[in-house]
C-alpha cells in the first residue's frame, strides 16, 4: 500500500469511528425496551418512521436526490408483506421482510433511470408522479389491495417460530428497533466508505466529480435502489406490527410527513432522520393530547421557527452541545480511572 493509500485509510477509519454520543444514543434507544413499556406502541411507530427517513437522508442528504416518492417503495413492500402473510406464502416474518425490501429495491432500481434525469423540479414530479401512479393501481385491483377498505386478514406468524407479535407493542417494538439498528449500521458503513465520500462529492458538483473519473451515474443509480430497500423495509415493518395494510401507505402525505421529520432533525448526518422522527412522534402525540383539533398548527410553527433560526444556526449550535457533551463524558471516565491506577488520590497527591 503506498502512503498516500494509508494515510487515506487512516483518515477514513478515523471519520469511522464511534463517538461516546452515538453509543449513548443507541443505549438509551435499547433501555427503552425496558423504560418505557408502556410506550412501545409509539416507539414503534417511531422506529419504523426513522428507518423511512433513514431511506431519505441516503439520497437526500448525501447524494442530492430530493424525492417525493419514498412512499412508492414504503407502500409496495407493504403491500407485499401484507399478501405474503395473508396467503401464507412467506410464514417467517424476517424472511418476508427481506423479500419485501428486495421487492422495494427492484422498484428502486427500475425507476431511478427516470428519476436521475433532469433537475431537481423534474425529479420532484417524476418521483411523485410514480408514486401516484402505483397508488391508483393499489385502488384500482382492489380485489388483491382491498382497495380503500385496506388489506384485511393478514396473519403474521412468530418471529423465528419463537416471539409471536402481541397487542401491546412489545415484541414489535423489539423487532422493529432490532431491524433499524442493522439498517443504520449498514448505512454508517456506507456512508464513511470511499463509496459514501463519492456521494458527497457528486452532492457537491456532479460535473466535476464525473471530470476526475467518479461514475456519478452508477453511484446514484445504487444509493437510489439501497434508498428503496430501506424506505421498502420500513414499510413492511409497518404492514407486520399491524397486520394491516390500506392505500395511505402510498399516500402523498407519507412523503410529505418524511421531509418534515428530515428538517426538524437536518440532512446530511444520519442521526439527523433518527432525531427528527423521535421529535415528531412524540410531539404529535402530546400536541394531539391537549388540542386533538389543532395539532397540525403547533407542528408547523415548529416548522417556521426552524426556517427562522436557520438551520446553520441551530446545527452550530448542536454541535456545541455535542463538544460540551463530549468533554463531560471524557472528564467523567478520566475521574473514575485514575483512583483505580496505584490508588493515587483526584488532585495526584
Amino acid at each position: 500500500m503506498t502512503p498516500l493509500a494509508a494515510s487515506v485509510a487512516q483518515s477514513l477509519k478515523r471519520r469511522a469511528r464511534w463517538s461516546v454520543l452515538e453509543i449513548a444514543f443507541w443505549v438509551a434507544a435499547f433501555a427503552s425496551i425496558w423504560l418505557l413499556p408502556q410506550k412501545h406502541l409509539i416507539l414503534t411507530e417511531t422506529a419504523i418512521l426513522a428507518l423511512f427517513a433513514l431511506s431519505l437522508d441516503l439520497i437526500l442528504g448525501y447524494a442530492g436526490i430530493i424525492s417525493l416518492g419514498q412512499a412508492a417503495f414504503f407502500g409496495t413492500a407493504g403491500y407485499f408483506a401484507g399478501l405474503v402473510a395473508k396467503y401464507g406464502l412467506i410464514n417467517d416474518p424476517v424472511l418476508a421482510l427481506v423479500c419485501s425490501g428486495l421487492v422495494a429495491a427492484a422498484l428502486g432500481f427500475v425507476t431511478s433511470f427516470l428519476v436521475l434525469r433532469g433537475s431537481d423540479l423534474t425529479r420532484l414530479m417524476v418521483t411523485l408522479g410514480v408514486s401516484l401512479m402505483l397508488g391508483e393501481l393499489a385502488n384500482r385491483y382492489s380485489d388483491i389491495t382491498g382497495g380503500a377498505d385496506g388489506l384485511q386478514g393478514v396473519t403474521v406468524a412468530p418471529i423465528l417460530g419463537l416471539f409471536a407479535f402481541d397487542m401491546f407493542g412489545h415484541t414489535g417494538y423489539v423487532y422493529c428497533l432490532s431491524v433499524l439498528f442493522v439498517c443504520f449500521l449498514v448505512a454508517r458503513r456506507l456512508v464513511y466508505s470511499p463509496f459514501g465520500l463519492s456521494l458527497r462529492a457528486i452532492k457537491g458538483n456532479a460535473l466535476r466529480s464525473g471530470a476526475i473519473g467518479i461514475p456519478v451515474n452508477a453511484r446514484l443509480v445504487a444509493i437510489y435502489t439501497l434508498s428503496a430497500g430501506f424506505a421498502g423495509m420500513a414499510g413492511a415493518l409497518l404492514t407486520q406490527t399491524t397486520a394491516f395494510c390500506s392505500l395511505d401507505v402510498l399516500s402523498l402525505q407519507r412523503s410529505a410527513d418524511l421531509l418534515l421529520v428530515l428538517i426538524i432533525g437536518g440532512t446530511g448526518y444520519l442521526y439527523g432522520g433518527l432525531i427528527g422522527a423521535v421529535i415528531y412522534k412524540f410531539m404529535q402525540d402530546w400536541i394531539a393530547t391537549l388540542t386533538p383539533q389543532y395539532w397540525q398548527f403547533w407542528i408547523g410553527l415548529l416548522l417556521v421557527v426552524i426556517v427562522l433560526v436557520g438551520r446553520d444556526r441551530m446545527a452550530a449550535w448542536h454541535e456545541a452541545a455535542r463538544a460540551a457533551l463530549a468533554r463531560f463524558f471524557t472528564r467523567a471516565l478520566a475521574w473514575r480511572r485514575r483512583p483505580a491506577l496505584g490508588g493515587a488520590a483526584p488532585d495526584g497527591r
